[in-house]
């Protein structure tokens, strides 16, 4: 497992408990006790250490490579049932953008998300998550098939922004962002949206219009990353953490600003320390949203969705 700077505490103890054990195992000398005293400094340094985080610690924890992905995530809710689907039939498939059907239960849904690579091949593959055009416009076909066919639409997302390269925008980039954003407002089925990782710029937004809106603990929202706020206002990187505590990006400042609908917790140290925990929280928010959204007629439904993001950003003096 990779640690990261802020977690090099516990790395520590956890290698002087691994030895420990190995001593103990080795030989035959009772280490029971000071396993149990190291322990005892692990629970509280974690607790420490986990409670007390920076906005730039959980965007750091967002991209941790040992983080859970987008078809992690299905592959684990949905099993066997899970269908991708592929292509926007203009142009070409996209790899940065996934999507497909998938059961939880009995109930279908239709999967919607950015993926990224696990290592520099699969990264290369998957463009680091940065979608095309063409990525959201397969997006959008998927949208309108199971709006079609009655079916709810979950999207998940984790990408630090849309691909900026020349061929995007010379196929549309904005267009293709502000088309999905406009169709996803008036689709007359239920749109569950869940930031698992970085959710930057209108990249995370171009799918990211729901009727429920939902953000993992350490994961981050926000219109720009935290060092492309900093080279801007700062003419430089190293202001990256001034930046992100100044964007309000974490999951508890979206929640204070009445952006998104509610939190899911992961487990302590973040949810590559315990993917199956992760998995069945994401689920079972999915299983709660849809419970509440399943019985509203298509009007209703548009209409509260239009309410719930005209209402944004008011505020009085």
């Amino acid at each position: 497992m990779e640690y990261l700077e802020f977690e090099l505490p516990i790395k520590e103890l956890e290698d002087q408990l691994t030895k420990c054990k190995v001593i103990g195992e080795e030989s035959d000398v009772d280490v029971s006790e000071t396993c149990k005293q190291i322990e005892k400094k692990l629970a509280v340094a974690q607790k420490e250490i986990y409670k007390n985080l920076s906005p730039w610690q959980r965007v750091q924890l967002s991209r941790h490579p040992d983080r859970p992905y987008t078809l992690d995530h299905i592959r684990a809710i949905c099993g066997d049932t899970f269908l991708e689907l592929h292509g926007d039939r203009s142009f070409k498939d996209d790899k940065a953008m996934i999507g497909g059907l998938g059961k939880i239960g009995d109930q279908s849904f239709m999967f919607i998300g950015q993926q990224k690579g696990f290592n520099t091949k699969t990264r290369q593959y998957r463009n680091f998550g940065m979608a095309n055009p063409e990525g959201y416009r397969k997006a959008l076909r998927l949208m309108k098939s199971a709006e079609k066919f009655g079916i709810p639409v979950v999207t998940l997302l984790d990408t630090p922004g849309a691909y900026p390269g020349l061929e995007a925008e010379e196929r549309g980039q904005g267009e293709a962002i502000a088309r999905n954003i406009l169709e996803m407002t008036r689709l007359k089925v239920p749109i569950i949206t869940i930031i698992i990782g970085e959710g930057a710029s209108g990249g995370a937004l171009g799918i990211g219009v729901g009727d429920r809106v939902y953000m993992l603990e350490n994961t981050w929202y926000s219109v720009i990353s935290p060092e492309s706020c900093s080279s801007i206002l700062w003419r430089s990187w190293e202001y990256k953490e001034q930046a992100a505590e100044a964007l309000k990006l974490t999951a508890a400042d979206m929640k204070k600003q009445k952006l998104i609908d509610g939190i899911i917790k992961e487990p302590l140290g973040g949810a590559h320390r315990d993917r199956e925990k992760t998995f069945k929280s994401v689920s079972d928010t999915i299983v709660k949203c849809y419970d509440e959204l399943k019985n509203l007629s298509p009007k209703d439904l548009v209409s509260q969705r239009m309410d719930k993001y005209a209402q944004m950003g008011v505020y009085k003096d």
